[in-house]
């Protein structure tokens, strides 16, 4: 059987020294200390099986949680995998919970969940952080692993510093960061760019678009599972007020279409749109692998309307309805649907390939080989004082953005 393991960050009112009591299902047989004092902790839990459910209570400050569960990472014998994805989601409004609370039905409860960058409006700070992200998404949070991916937004306050501070993400670039990062879930291999990097947003010292675009195509090439899904935040395909971000679909487009990347998923603009299956610069041709590009940007910031005609190359798009991206990976077949904040289906994308078969024990080895989290504070830090509430982000002109450098044309 696989071994993995898990990590439960969580923060606590006053210092103190809390335990992870766990189990599989709710036989709670083992604990684990933090370590150390303080608000701010992460603890990792050792010796689980891939594909199972855990369930976990924390014993913090004199006070005990409610039990909760989660599933470790499918292997590679599996062929199901259920993920969910949106962007532009974190603003600590009236939308956002809207999307969150149908994406809690348990039609739309997923393995994982993929973020698509602006994860906290407007800047990205330490408080907006807990009072757009971490606690309107607590519920979901406690139980299904989230994957972020940073926008625009968080590299307001020292490029993503605090975001960084407050993720635990794979670590398997050459730099060590999770700015950009890989893992492997059941039959998928997801591939998570810092698009920011790419367009000019980060200091050569903390990321270049040279490094990332190096270590992604060597990524790619050594991954063996049947799909692979890549996700950022600026879209390379897109009609929306942004428009296509060029140097994203023309640096890294090309490594997809070589290494085989079925499905592109991002944010920035805020609405919903499906590129038909496109190869460079144009909609892949007869006889040619074509990828479609979606854009999830709907998840709770105030949507923008298209000033544009539908382009030839869009099959759908939508800037009325908010909601996420439900993906349901299966064998041969990949079915994503766009499911909007009234709980219904908006648009349905169905993928499928061959099978290839797989033999089990060959490949289960390197399933979490470079995916294990390293902890971005260490146990027993004390968090940053938060100033005051923090009003939601929830107006047009919150969740602006900012200037970034004119994409090449």
């Amino acid at each position: 059987m696989h071994q993995t393991s898990a990590i439960v960050a969580f923060r606590t009112e006053s210092d103190c020294l809390p335990t992870v009591r766990y189990g599989e299902g709710n036989t709670l047989t083992s604990s684990v200390s933090a370590g150390l004092s303080g608000t701010h902790h992460a603890v990792t839990l050792t010796g689980l099986s891939a594909g199972h459910t855990y369930g976990y209570v924390v014993d913090a400050c004199g006070s005990t949680t409610g039990l909760r569960s989660f599933q470790t990472a499918t292997g590679t014998s599996s062929l199901q995998t259920h993920f969910t994805a949106m962007g532009d989601f974190g603003t600590g409004g009236a939308m956002q919970k809207k999307v969150l609370e149908v994406m809690a039905m348990p039609q739309w409860r997923s393995e994982l969940l993929l973020t698509l960058g602006d994860n906290a409006y407007p800047s990205g700070t330490e408080a907006e952080l807990q009072a757009h992200l971490f606690t309107p998404m607590a519920p979901l949070l406690r139980e299904v692993p989230m994957f972020a991916t940073p926008g625009n937004h968080e590299y307001v306050t020292a490029q993503a510093q605090p975001y960084l501070d407050n993720m635990y993400l794979p670590t398997n670039n050459p730099q060590g960061s999770e700015r950009y990062y890989s893992f492997d879930w059941g039959p998928v291999h997801f591939l998570a760019l810092d698009s920011n990097c790419a367009v000019g947003l980060a200091s050569p010292d903390r990321c270049t678009l040279a490094a990332q675009k190096a270590w992604a195509e060597a990524d790619l090439i050594a991954s063996s599972r049947l799909w692979k899904v890549a996700f950022f935040h600026h879209p390379s395909w897109s009609s929306g007020v942004h428009g296509s971000q060029l140097t994203m679909r023309r640096q890294f487009g090309p490594l997809f279409e070589k290494y085989g990347v079925d499905l592109v998923l991002t944010g920035h603009d805020h609405d919903y749109e499906r590129s038909k299956p496109m190869h460079g610069d144009a909609e892949a041709s007869y006889g040619q692998r074509g990828i479609p590009y979606l854009v999830v940007g709907s998840g709770g910031a105030t949507l923008r309307p298209f000033s544009s005609p539908q382009p030839a190359w869009t099959e759908v798009r939508d800037a009325a309805a908010y909601g996420f991206l439900d993906v349901l990976v299966d064998g041969s077949t990949l079915t994503a649907r766009f499911i909007t904040s009234n709980n219904t289906v908006r648009d349905t994308l169905i993928l499928k390939k061959p099978v290839v078969a797989v033999v089990p024990g060959v490949q289960e080895a390197a399933l979490d080989a470079g995916t294990e989290s390293r902890p971005g504070p260490m146990d027993g830090r004390v968090a940053p004082e938060l100033q005051g509430p923090v009003p939601p982000a929830d107006t047009p002109e919150s969740v602006a953005d900012p200037e970034e450098p004119l994409p090449p044309r």
